[in-house]
């Protein structure tokens, strides 16, 4: 196969930029790096672009691997024809190599092969032939009676001989292509009760649905129940239609006709139908987890781009009833400057003394945002913030905050590096007050999947869900940049080019020499050589650096060209440092753009990211985000009336609507046909995690605690 030529026509690219791109894939370079810094090379391919051509430039190499093996084994057999190699060699998919792999694989003992030791190969052949047109079929059958080797009868003989043919046509790789086409196109899936109580899966308790048109989240569903022991699933067909197909590939007319017929029936139900039928299970969830993947992916980038609440001193609110209400104040910088613990969720805490604590420290810390967690005892706790925020002299807001994952990172050994001193309480108060001042920040010291975005995460491929939400990690830390002054281990980690064990030594470099003041200084830290070096240097600023592009997202490697630049068009370092260019893509029109980049070996996609860097050195795509929704007061599920409108903020979008938090502790369902007035595919069609929205309510179950939302007409 041609890889290059294959990548090309499957994303409708040049085959020489394809070509290219692998070459700086081949040779180590990262994904955020190619995307921002080898635009010239790969003809500017964005990010999602380029994740795709490499998981499948993977795939792709992975099914080449496979195929040579499989040439070898079949060779080393002595049966690799220039037929069969011409087959294996123009196979696209790995389940059209394993079909053809099929007869050639070695076997454990079957019927088949027990029939072929009691000699009845040639009489198998004979019946697959079909060539006697007169006779009886067991009279050609009574000459393979073997009393030594238990072929007692003609019948026997027959019997064994049918085993023998069933086998062989299971393994036929075209049968089974077209079956599995039969099977997928007529398939119903159909899904039964397998106990009598009340579940989440009662909906699935008699359902069907053509396998063809199963939503991916219903397959997730019915697997998960199955796995549960709730349901059974299976796939219906009409056996005649593949039955009556197979008897046009393989019966003729002739004395063994009827027997033939026997044995394809039997190698369809014995043998073809229970593994075409896993085959397509398979086939089906693997799709359904790719589309859930993607939609986790989605739904998480759009929550690290949460905007950050710059320059606020928030206090973060641990809720608890028998522990109490544990606190902790970070300043705008997110460092840690006080905690404490009051108790004000149950009838017997002395609330006023809570009130009069948490008072103070709003006081004397001039906390201006107040983050609370929306776990256990989350209700009472913004009653009394609420209640309390009415009695001061001062604005201050409150927040409720996703708690998601929260507990994951306050028992781990991360959060006991950072926070040696602090309980596991005291380290998930200081993550909630630090999830509303830089979410991205504080949100990547969590695994992507306990960050609660998803649907199913815990049902699928682990190492492919783990790699595809690494890398919307990566890409939104990349391109938003990262203060190598102040950021944490781990989130110098999903910087391209850098390691945990290189992140550690940053902070370690840091932590014994001081902050850094120029990117040059990265190539003292211990195991950051000159390759690393190359691919991070450009996602790390240094606010206030003398350097002033060591602020900016101008990569060291253009730093002769953007000083060029900026003399050319008759400016100085200090009009730049000062903000004094806003004309300069006005002055760029007047200069020979062509022969400037010939001089100074840049392409003229990377003099315009100079130019992007210069006008916004600390330009932060998050700041273009909705902002987050603050409250003043408090509502319950209990204040909600049908037809009341609400402005809420999306927490979550699943294939079948999206969920929104519209401040009562429980968020409402918005389903896929209450999104909008037009028709829509898929609710990401219309909706992010993170957008502020406008709902109606149109029914509250107060006993399920359920809350039904309208998009329409609001």
């Amino acid at each position: 196969m041609d890889i290059i030529k294959t990548l090309a026509s499957e994303l409708e690219l040049k085959e020489k930029q394809v070509a290219d791109t692998v070459a700086l894939i081949d040779d180590g370079n990262t994904i955020p790096f190619i995307a921002r810094y080898r635009k010239e090379v790969t003809g500017s391919l964005d990010d999602e672009i380029l994740r795709r051509l490499f998981d499948r430039l993977n795939y792709l190499r992975s099914l080449d691997e496979r195929r040579e093996e499989i040439l070898r084994l079949i060779d080393e057999q002595g049966n690799l024809t220039d037929e069969l190699r011409e087959k294996i060699e123009a196979a696209t998919v790995l389940q059209e190599l394993e079909d053809i792999y099929r007869p050639f694989r070695p076997k454990r003992r079957t019927r088949a092969t027990i029939a072929k030791e009691k000699g009845l190969e040639p009489l198998a052949n004979l019946i697959y032939l079909q060539a006697e047109k007169s006779g009886n079929p067991y009279d050609f059958a009574a000459e393979y009676i073997n009393e030594e080797k238990e072929v007692l009868t003609a019948e026997d003989a027959v019997a064994g001989a049918m085993d023998i043919i069933a086998e062989s046509i299971s393994d036929d790789a075209d049968y089974r292509k077209e079956i599995r086409a039969i099977t997928f196109g007529h398939g119903i899936m159909v899904t039964k009760a397998a106990t009598e109580e009340d579940s989440v899966y009662s909906m699935y308790y008699e359902f069907s649905e053509p396998v063809k048109k199963i939503a991916g989240h219903r397959v997730l569903a019915i697997n998960r129940g199955e796995a549960e022991k709730m349901i059974s699933a299976d796939i219906d067909i009409d056996e005649e239609l593949i039955l009556k197909y197979l008897y046009a590939q393989t019966v003729k007319e002739s004395i063994f006709e009827e027997i033939m017929k026997e044995a394809v029936a039997d190698s369809y139900k014995r043998l073809i139908k229970p593994s075409i039928e896993r085959e397509i299970r398979n086939a089906i969830t693997e799709d359904a987890e790719e589309q859930a993947i993607k939609l986790f992916s989605k739904n998480l980038h759009q929550l690290l781009m949460q905007p950050p609440m710059k320059g606020k001193t928030v206090l973060g609110l641990d809720p608890g009833y028998r522990t109490g209400c544990k606190l902790a104040v970070v300043d705008e910088t997110g460092k840690v400057c006080d905690t404490g613990v009051v108790f004000c969720t149950l009838e017997h805490h002395d609330k006023q003394k809570s009130n009069a604590y948490v008072k103070s420290l709003i006081a004397k810390h001039g906390v201006e945002l107040i983050a609370i967690g929306n776990g256990t005892a989350s209700k009472e706790s913004e009653i009394f913030i609420a209640s309390l925020l009415k009695e001061l002299d001062t604005k201050v807001y409150y927040m409720m905050v996703s708690e998601a994952g929260a507990s994951v990172y306050s028992a781990s050994k991360l959060a006991a590096e950072e926070f040696p001193d602090f309980t596991v309480e005291q380290r998930s108060a200081a993550s909630i007050a630090r999830r509303i001042q830089d979410p991205l920040a504080e949100l990547v010291k969590i695994d992507p999947k306990s960050i609660g975005v998803g649907q199913y995460q815990h049902d699928m491929n682990q190492k492919r869900l783990s790699e595809a939400l690494g890398g919307v990690v990566e890409n939104c830390v990349n391109s938003v940049g990262v203060d190598l002054n102040t950021a944490s281990a781990p989130l110098l980690s999903y910087v391209a080019g850098v390691s945990m064990p290189i992140a550690k030594n940053i902070v370690k470099y840091r932590e014994d020499n001081g902050k850094f003041t120029s990117r040059k200084q990265l190539l003292k830290v211990a195991k950051l050589g000159p390759k690393a070096f190359t691919q991070c240097a450009g996602f790390l600023r240094i606010p206030g650096a003398e350097e002033f592009l060591d602020t900016t997202s101008v990569h060291p490697e253009s730093y002769d060209a953007a000083l060029a630049l900026i003399t050319e068009l008759g400016y100085s370092g200090d009009d730049v440092r000062d903000g004094n260019i806003s004309d300069i893509k006005l002055r760029m029109k007047n200069m020979n753009l062509d022969e400037f980049c010939c001089t100074h070996g840049v392409g003229r996609p990377t003099v315009t990211d100079i130019v992007d860097s210069l006008l916004k050195p600390g330009r932060d795509p998050r700041d273009e985000m909705p902002k987050p929704v603050l409250m003043e007061d408090v509502m319950s599920i209990e204040d909600l009336k049908p037809g009341m409108v609400m402005t809420g903020t999306v927490r979550n979008v699943i294939d079948f609507g999206a969920f929104v938090d519209i401040g009562v502790h429980q968020d409402g369902l918005v389903h896929i046909s209450q999104i909008s007035n037009k028709f829509i595919k898929h609710p990401t069609d219309v909706l992010s995690v993170g957008d502020i929205v406008k709902v109606k309510i149109i029914d509250i179950d107060l006993k399920k605690n359920r809350i039904s939302l309208s998009m329409k007409e609001v």
